[in-house]
């Protein structure tokens, strides 16, 4: 029988793998509409936990901080995106403690993080960044450790091991500003995003007992992994792109890059991942060549991952698996059709934030892949995952 924590979690995991689908949305509306600078302080919008609003606070935001004047269009969208994204690591916090709570030392763990967590954030906003980052390290290492120690598999661990991602996202949201939309910090936000939505939805696939009563598809895993792995390195090189403002700098050509099929490109400078400090990187810095040289490696990334996806989407459905094997199509086919959309008509603001979400929507499809391949037992409950 399903004890009463199960059925907890696989309501809370259900809901807030949604709602981390609606926050992956809602962050890449505000990052391509260029509002993520537009609170430069973290995580107080000009000193305050909404933004200004009446005339005398915006005159006050604009004195204390005249390097950034008050944008009333963009400010909202970033705090309530750090509202939204607060409110998700409430559940998670929630579904981690329960997850470990039979455990003591990794509920205790999991508590101390949260702890941490809150200690870390009131440091930073005191400007002592040292002991700032000191307390935001044992908030992530705390729960993590916790995570791999756990002796309670699969679905359990996933939800203890999203509360450390997910913290660990709210450092990179705090370094964006910080560092000023430092390109490798930019990127890793958009991946600990997808990361975090990941986790929730895995967790929700197997407490709604998701799998297999036998191991019939137990072959297909090593495929369906790879493809998750391919499908990560393409949305890396996607954030790389976007983070880079790379994503115009073939122009609106397609196939062609710049008209040509090899314009002038600088691999070197377009990938390295670590540049100075102190640089506002908003609206980009690389030239031509370098931002040539990311958008055309991300279109090689995207024709990989379309045969190897379109491939094991057919392999799939082949084995037995039609309605996944058709989802892998439908979204791989999607999220190619929206990124030519996003160079043919000079990257409009809904279909790049579209093609965010399909990505998410593909990694989902994936993940109910590999989750459909493992086994159940006989209750619904899943057994120890395996990715063999």
């Amino acid at each position: 029988m399903t004890d009463r924590s199960t059925l907890v979690l696989r309501r809370l995991s259900l809901l807030a793998a949604v709602f981390a689908f609606g926050l992956v949305m809602f962050g890449a509306f505000v990052r391509l509409s260029n509002a993520g600078l537009s609170c430069p302080d973290w995580p107080t919008c000009y000193g305050q936990a909404t933004w200004p609003t009446a005339p005398h606070e915006v005159a006050k935001a604009d004195a204390a901080f005249p390097q950034r004047p008050f944008e009333d269009n963009k400010a909202w969208r970033e705090q309530v995106h750090r509202m939204l994204a607060g409110t998700l690591g409430c559940a998670v916090f929630a579904m981690a403690l329960i997850a470990a709570w039979r455990q003591r030392t990794r509920a205790v763990a999991v508590l101390l993080g949260a702890g941490f967590a809150v200690v870390g954030i009131t440091l930073y906003m005191h400007h002592d960044f040292l002991w700032s980052t000191a307390a935001s390290a044992l908030a992530i290492g705390l729960p993590l450790a916790a995570a791999l120690t756990l002796p309670r598999p699969g679905a359990w661990r996933a939800s203890v091991l999203a509360f450390a991602v997910i913290i660990f996202q709210a450092m990179l949201g705090m370094w964006t500003v910080t560092l000023l939309l430092k390109p490798i910090v930019v990127m890793g936000h958009l991946l600990g995003g997808l990361t975090t939505f990941a986790l929730l939805a895995w967790s929700a696939l197997r407490y709604a007992g998701v799998g297999s009563g036998d191991d019939r598809f137990a072959g297909l895993r090593r495929f369906v992994v790879l493809g998750l792995v391919l499908l990560a390195v393409q949305i890396a090189l996607g954030g790389w792109t976007s983070s880079n403002y790379a994503a115009l700098a073939c122009g609106t050509d397609f196939p062609k890059c710049l008209g040509q099929w090899m314009p002038p490109t600088d691999f070197h400078q377009g990938f390295i991942l670590w540049r100075e400090i102190g640089v506002n990187y908003e609206g980009g810095v690389l030239d031509l060549a370098a931002r040539s040289a990311i958008q055309i490696a991300h279109r090689i990334g995207a024709l990989v991952v379309f045969c190897y996806l379109g491939w094991l989407a057919h392999k799939v459905a082949r084995a037995g698996l039609r309605p996944f094997g058709i989802a892998i199509a439908a979204a791989l086919v999607t999220q190619v059709l929206l990124g030519i959309s996003n160079v043919h008509f000079g990257l409009p603001l809904w279909v790049a934030t579209a093609h965010n979400g399909v990505a998410a929507v593909l990694l989902f499809t994936l993940l109910a892949t590999l989750a459909r391949t493992q086994r159940r037992r006989a209750d619904g409950s899943p057994l120890v995952e395996s990715t063999g």
